[in-house]
């Protein structure tokens, strides 16, 4: 029996099918990608979203160039859906691409330092996420001043121009900008297997340093160009080293920080400008998850106010916090400071290559040059072919009575052409425009006229072609244009910089400012702080039915606050963790603001500023602990302490000291002690059970007061020197024991 063979996969080989024909085949993954892939991605690449060294993408070009052509650069506004319709000449995209990206070139996105479009109605904001700009035929548009400079010497033959897709109208390949488009604004690209991001730079200082750089190859481009400048502001903190490293290899990144300033007497910190990679919705979310999460409590409020005055942030501060440290703790933790990353990546020539500003700007340089040349030598040919004609004008001229007769002894139209060739030995062209001369111009003036202008024709002509052949004569007329552009449409920076930045900080947690404050503390839980002021206009305290207040003391707003519960747990918190509230509230349910489990209930709170107090707990097997609050304070801020205090017996009563003191005992059998704490040893464990102090046969601890509470006839008959005692019956009735 034969054996029956298969067919091994050849390596790279994919499945392929031919349309049509209902077949499968194997081909080479590699040709594929070269037949499919391959085009689109390099199309991608060079005519959609990387910027050329005139500083824009094709999209942006042709949306430009079409506003140009519609005589938009002087003329009035029209609607935004006109425009977009005759770009579709020649851009084949739809009307919502190219829409969107006339909403980035203008004036109201405030994307760009200096825009290039000049625009009415709502175009959104480039710093919000959910600011929307409006439809097309609701806004009107027109070329912004600036918008002059590129398109100076367009018509002069200055660049390049080629067939839009469907060969129906010719566009430029480049605009012959007269200033270094591609620094002073921003622009990001996301092409196949690579990027672009380029941010902005100031104007006059871009067009500074391209002089500086013309004049001298080695010259320090950070002494003229500090840095980027951002359209939303804000501050850079400063690193040398690293824009050093991004004026070199066009990589790096800038480190952005929000600008502030504080109202104190609002008690708001108010956010105006932000990093240009974050936008406000984005701000508010990551602040409110940080208040969520309590990694930022000095925080009770977060508002988006920004109005038609531009963009405002504002966190309403707690009282006692310093705002410059709450915003040092939202610079680590919030986009409030945020990295741009730069990418300079430029296609020169149709080569994609990342470049730093040196470069950039020597590359421009270069282009502006052929541009200059370009324009010139278009100038150069207008001058010559005009000189050439008046040359032809001179010599007719010179005996205009022959020329006169010459046309009129011509029987022809058709031959008064030839004759006037003939007759002056001057060429067609010459003769064209002789011919063409109005009876009325055949004067002593014009002909003295157009022979001066002929002598200042050839003086021009002379100038050109000397400028033509000197590099440095082309390098100044660049540096004159680029002077003026900047006089012209320089602004004042408006990203600063912030020297001697550490790069990484560590944000301590923040004590408030003191302040005096009345806490309240209620047996059903709940909890309240109220200002003295606010206390002295309404001290009646609202409660819960049934409920009553067991705990309340003036304490410094900055207080720690620990809740101990039935579950042998403690809480812990701070008093500016809650609002500051009145007398006619109930408060914060303690169980739910701490999230505490199902059946747990707070039975104690004690209240701490440096945890140098003592915690004294009676048990009701008559048994004491005395634990120092400082087995209650942890390093890593922890919320909930386990094993808090001891579960072998039921806690009759806890109490908080600073120094030894006397306490009345009772139990369920009728005696009473009065003791000294200082008779019990304190013990660090949290989960002491204690020292036996009351000695109890068939009976309990049923009460424990502090003596200064404690109203009785002969109280230091009671007084123990050593422990555990049994104790003394009272003549007085248990129960009718009277506190103070």
């Amino acid at each position: 029996m034969k054996k029956k063979t298969t067919k091994k996969p050849q390596p790279n080989a994919v499945n392929a099918y031919i349309e049509g024909s209902g077949q499968v085949v194997e081909t080479n993954i590699v040709e594929t990608l070269e037949e499919n892939y391959m085009p689109y991605a390099m199309s991608v690449i060079v005519s959609r979203a990387l910027p050329e060294i005139d500083g824009f993408k094709p999209s942006h070009r042709k949306l430009l160039y079409t506003m140009y052509k519609m005589g938009l650069l002087n003329g009035a506004r029209t609607k935004s859906a006109n425009i977009v319709g005759q770009t579709m000449k020649l851009n084949p995209h739809g009307d919502a691409a190219i829409y969107e990206t006339m909403v980035r070139l203008a004036r109201g996105n405030e994307a760009l330092l200096h825009p290039y479009v000049d625009s009415k109605g709502n175009f959104g904001k480039a710093y919000s996420r959910d600011m929307a700009y409006a439809a097309s035929r609701y806004t009107e548009a027109k070329l912004d001043n600036i918008s002059a400079e590129l398109f100076a010497d367009i018509d002069k033959d200055a660049v390049d121009m080629v067939p839009n897709y469907d060969n129906s109208m010719l566009e430029p390949s480049l605009f012959p900008v007269r200033f270094p488009a591609v620094l002073v604004n921003s622009n990001f690209g996301l092409a196949v297997s690579m990027a672009s991001n380029i941010c902005s730079f100031n104007l006059a200082e871009v067009c500074e340093t391209a002089v500086s750089l013309i004049k001298n190859p080695e010259h320090n481009a950070l002494s003229t160009l500090k840095g980027p400048d951002f359209p939303g502001g804000g501050y850079i903190v400063y690193d040398e080293t690293e824009m050093e490293k991004i004026y070199r290899t066009g990589l790096g990144s800038v480190k952005v920080r929000a600008k502030y300033n504080f109202d104190a007497e609002a008690r708001c910190i108010e956010v105006t400008q932000i990093p240009p990679t974050t936008t406000v919705e984005a701000i508010i979310d990551r602040v409110v998850d940080l208040v969520k999460d309590g990694k930022v409590k000095e925080i009770s409020d977060v508002r988006d106010e920004t109005d038609l005055s531009g963009l405002r942030l504002t966190f309403d501060l707690k009282k006692g916090y310093d705002p410059d440290q709450v915003m040092l703790k939202l610079f680590k933790l919030s986009p409030l400071q945020e990295n741009f990353n730069c990418n300079f990546n430029v296609l020169i020539a149709g080569t994609p290559r990342v470049m730093g500003v040196y470069e950039i700007l020597n590359e421009w340089t270069d282009f502006r040059r052929q541009c200059v040349k370009r324009r010139i030598y278009f100038d150069l040919g207008k001058k010559k072919e005009k000189l050439h004609l008046l040359q032809g004008l001179k010599k007719i001229l010179m005996d205009i009575d022959y020329a006169i007769k010459l046309i009129r002894e011509t029987e022809e139209e058709a031959e008064v052409v030839p004759n006037l060739m003939i007759g002056f030995g001057i060429d067609e062209p010459q003769a064209e425009y002789v011919a063409e001369i109005k009876l009325r111009h055949i004067n002593r003036e014009y002909i003295l006229k157009r022979t001066e202008e002929t002598d200042s024709l050839s003086s021009e002509i002379q100038e050109m072609e000397d400028i033509l052949n000197s590099p440095k004569k082309i390098d100044k007329v660049i540096i004159n244009e680029l002077n003026e552009v900047a006089k012209k449409y320089a602004q004042p920076r408006r990203t600063q910089f912030l020297y001697d930045m550490a790069d990484d900080y560590v944000i301590e947690e923040e004590q408030p400012e003191g302040y005096p404050v009345n806490v309240f503390f209620t047996r059903e839980g709940y909890f309240k702080q109220i200002t003295p002021k606010s206390l002295r206009m309404a001290s009646e305290q609202k409660l819960k039915e049934n409920d009553e207040v067991i705990f309340t003391a003036e304490v410094s707003n900055n207080s720690e606050l620990l809740f101990f519960t039935n579950q042998f747990k403690c809480y812990k918190s701070r008093c500016g963790d809650f609002p500051e509230t009145k007398a006619s509230v109930m408060g914060d349910y303690i169980p739910a603001k701490l999230g505490m489990e199902d059946g747990e209930t707070p039975i104690y709170m004690a209240v701490t500023e440096n945890f140098s107090e003592t915690l004294v707990i009676f048990f009701q097997n008559g048994k004491c602990a005395k634990i120092p609050f400082s087995s209650f304070e942890t390093k890593t801020k922890r919320k909930v302490l386990l094993n808090a205090y001891s579960a072998i017996s039921p806690v009759v009563a806890m109490f908080t000291i600073t120094e030894d003191c006397d306490f009345v005992l009772k139990s369920t059998a009728g005696k009473v002690i009065l003791f000294n704490t200082a008779l019990i040893l304190a013990k660090s464990a949290r989960d002491t059970q204690g020292v036996q102090v009351m000695r109890l046969t068939k009976a309990e601890l049923a009460g424990a007061y502090p003596a200064d509470n404690v109203e009785i006839g002969d109280i230091e008959r009671f007084r123990i020197k050593t422990v555990p005692a049994a104790g003394l019956l009272s003549d007085d009735d248990i129960d009718q024991l009277k506190l103070i």
